[in-house]
C-alpha cells in the first residue's frame, strides 16, 4: 500500500457500504471472516481504494466501497406495500419507487408493516442507518393511531407506566388525544423502541383494536406537509444536520438530491389534515395530553 494513499478503517468503509454496524463488522474482523487483499484482516487494518476486500469468501465491488454524497431521503409509505427489496408473495416493494442509484444503494431506517402507512427514512450511508436503528439512542417514533373503543384514563395510565406483552414490557412514553368521534377517533403516541407491531400490540393489551396506524415523526424528522403517497422528498444538509448530530455523527457537509423527489416543500413539518380523517396536523378543541 503507498503510504500517501487515503485509507480509512476497514470497518468504518464496511458499515458505509449498509454491510452492518461497526461493531457488528468487528466482531466479523476477529471471526477471520473479512480478507484483505486475500489475508484474513486484524482489527485496527486500514484500506484504500487499491485494496481487495471480501467477504465471506465473496469480493466486494469497490463501487459499493467508495465514498459518495450521503442522501437521506423521506418516503410516504401507503399500505399495502412492504419494507422488503424482495417479497416472496409478489406485493408491492417501497425499493420499486426509489431513484435508481449508481455505486450505492439504499438502507430503510427501520419497517414500517404491510398495513401501517407514513413516513420511511431510506439513507445510502450504512452507518448512520445502523445508529438510527440502534436502541441506545433511544429516538423517538411517534404515530397517529386511529383507536376503535372506549379509552379511559385507567387504559392511558397503565399504557404510560408500562404493560408486559410477549417479548417484554412496553410503554408509551407520550399520548396525545388528538380529538374525533366514534370510529374515526385519534391519538398521537410516542415510544422510542421499533419492535414489531409495537403500537397494535399496546393498544391490543388494554382490548382495543388499531383501525389505522400512521407513523409522522422518526427522531428528528417529521412527514413532510403535503407529501403524498407514493412519493419521496429529499432532505436538505439543514435537514440532515441534527439527524446526523442526534446519533453522534459529523453532517456531511454537502449532500446531492435524490434523482428524483416530490416538487413538495421541503420544511418538516406536521403532515396536513385529511378532511375526512384524521387530525394528524393541528389539534383541535378536544385535545388533551396525557403523561406520567
Amino acid at each position: 500500500m503507498n503510504s500517501s494513499e487515503p485509507t480509512e478503517k476497514l470497518q468504518k468503509v464496511l458499515a458505509r457500504a449498509g454491510l452492518g454496524s461497526r461493531r457488528t463488522i468487528e466482531t466479523w474482523i476477529q471471526e477471520g471472516r473479512i480478507k484483505v487483499n486475500q489475508e484474513v484482516a486484524e482489527l485496527g487494518r486500514r484500506v484504500s481504494e487499491r485494496d481487495q476486500i471480501e467477504l465471506d469468501g465473496r469480493k466486494i465491488s469497490m463501487h459499493a466501497l467508495a465514498p459518495a454524497a450521503q442522501q437521506v431521503i423521506c418516503y410516504h409509505k401507503p399500505v399495502g406495500e412492504v419494507c422488503t427489496r424482495d417479497d416472496p408473495e409478489g406485493r408491492a416493494t417501497v425499493f420499486k419507487r426509489l431513484p435508481k442509484l449508481t455505486h450505492s444503494r439504499w438502507v430503510a431506517v427501520g419497517r414500517l408493516d404491510v398495513n401501517t402507512s407514513g413516513l420511511l427514512l431510506l439513507t445510502t450511508d450504512g452507518e448512520l442507518a445502523n445508529r438510527l436503528m440502534h436502541p441506545s439512542y433511544q429516538l423517538e417514533r411517534e404515530y397517529a393511531v386511529r383507536v376503535l373503543g372506549q379509552v379511559d384514563e385507567a387504559m392511558i395510565q397503565r399504557l404510560l407506566e408500562g404493560v408486559v406483552l410477549e417479548d417484554g414490557e412496553a410503554k408509551f412514553e407520550r399520548i396525545l388525544d388528538a380529538g374525533g368521534q366514534g370510529a374515526n377517533h385519534w391519538y398521537h403516541v410516542v415510544l422510542q423502541e421499533g419492535r414489531k407491531r409495537e403500537v397494535r400490540r399496546l393498544w391490543e393489551s388494554q382490548g382495543l383494536q388499531v383501525s389505522r396506524l400512521i407513523r409522522i415523526r422518526y427522531g428528528a424528522v417529521t412527514l413532510p406537509r403535503g407529501l403524498r403517497e407514493g412519493h419521496q422528498q429529499a432532505l436538505t444538509p439543514a435537514e440532515l444536520a441534527p439527524l446526523y448530530q442526534s446519533v453522534g455523527l459529523t453532517p456531511p457537509s454537502e449532500a446531492t438530491p435524490a434523482a428524483a423527489t416530490s416538487r413538495t416543500p421541503r420544511q418538516l413539518s406536521s403532515p396536513s389534515k385529511p378532511r375526512s380523517e384524521s387530525p394528524r396536523g393541528r389539534k383541535t378543541q378536544n385535545t388533551r395530553r396525557f403523561r406520567r
